[in-house]
């Protein structure tokens, strides 16, 4: 065979395999949704368990039938209680389906946190510059979502907002104590609002911090001041992910090592463990997934060793 022949033959296999991967990420994995479960070992010594449910970056549409149909379903697993860490909205006509999907969840008791996709409309974007730098939106941001509408929807089921709010809740004969902030990808959040050495005795037994974006001027100082967790969303596990090596990118500034799933982080002398979901949907301009399914996950606080 000739020299232009190999090339040929050459191009159109890397073609057939490029095409194949698309085709795989786009029209399996983005819907290949799967249910983590990791244990967490932060309660006092004869605590009973707690199942909490994280749901993050549903980014729904009203097209997202089977995205919803297979969240619907979660609410068999009868956590204890649900923390949604933001991202749920991705079109204006979305606030009934969010609903819709979280279902009989919103009968569980919750808290939740805004993320940028909640605010505002995702808009096209290069996709190389993702790979290069956080995609933060600028001053000029496209039309707003109805984000106070489902926040409206969640408070009536007993949701409770942590935008900027500590809160106490017993479950599980537990005090289980809250700091939320808001959305630090658009610049929104103010820990100041919320921080100061954490207090077992008025906070709570065990205490976690919540936010949408594990950047680390928040993820760093509610480990300074001593919560136990700090649970966070936003990064999709890096979305798409080289095979056996794992995410390129984050879309903040943690590292990539820690882009989805428990680890630890250090700030000062002291260590909480972080959780950081991969979440269950992505933008609709950017509709695909590869070796990062999407995720919901059960976290089971459990007593320390």
């Amino acid at each position: 065979m000739s020299a232009a022949g190999v090339l040929a033959r050459t191009v159109l296999g890397v073609g057939a395999v490029g095409a194949g991967t698309l085709a795989y990420a786009s029209l399996y994995e983005v819907d290949a949704y799967v249910l983590r479960r990791v244990e967490v070992p932060i309660l006092p010594a004869g605590a009973r368990p707690i199942r909490v449910l994280q749901i993050a970056d549903l980014h729904l549409t009203p097209g997202n039938h089977q995205r919803v149909a297979w969240v619907s379903r979660l609410a068999g697993l009868e956590p204890d209680l649900v923390i949604d860490t933001g991202d749920n909205l991705s079109h204006p006509d979305a606030v009934p389906v969010v609903t819709r999907a979280l279902g009989r969840l919103l009968d569980r008791p919750g808290v939740f946190v805004w993320g940028s996709n909640d605010y505002y409309a995702p808009t096209f974007k290069n996709p190389l510059t993702y790979l290069t730098r956080p995609s933060r939106m600028g001053r000029e941001h496209p039309s707003e979502l109805p984000w106070r509408d489902l926040g409206a929807a969640f408070e009536r089921s007993g949701w409770v907002d942590l935008t900027h709010r500590r809160l106490t809740l017993e479950i599980n004969g537990t005090r289980l104590g809250f700091r939320g902030v808001d959305d630090a990808h658009l610049g929104r959040d103010e820990y100041a609002r919320v921080a100061g050495a954490v207090d077992h005795a008025t906070e709570g037994d065990v205490v976690l911090g919540v936010t949408h974006a594990p950047y680390r001027t928040v993820i760093d100082a509610m480990t300074y001041d001593g919560c136990d967790l700090v649970i966070a969303g936003h990064t999709h596990g890096g979305q798409v992910c080289v095979p056996f090596y794992g995410a390129l990118v984050t879309n903040c500034d943690l590292d990539a090592r820690r882009v989805k799933g428990l680890s630890t982080n250090r700030a000062g002398d002291r260590t909480s463990f972080l959780h950081v979901s991969a979440g269950l949907g992505t933008s609709p301009y950017a509709p695909f997934r590869l070796a990062c399914r999407p995720e919901a996950t059960l976290l089971t606080l459990v007593p320390r060793a």
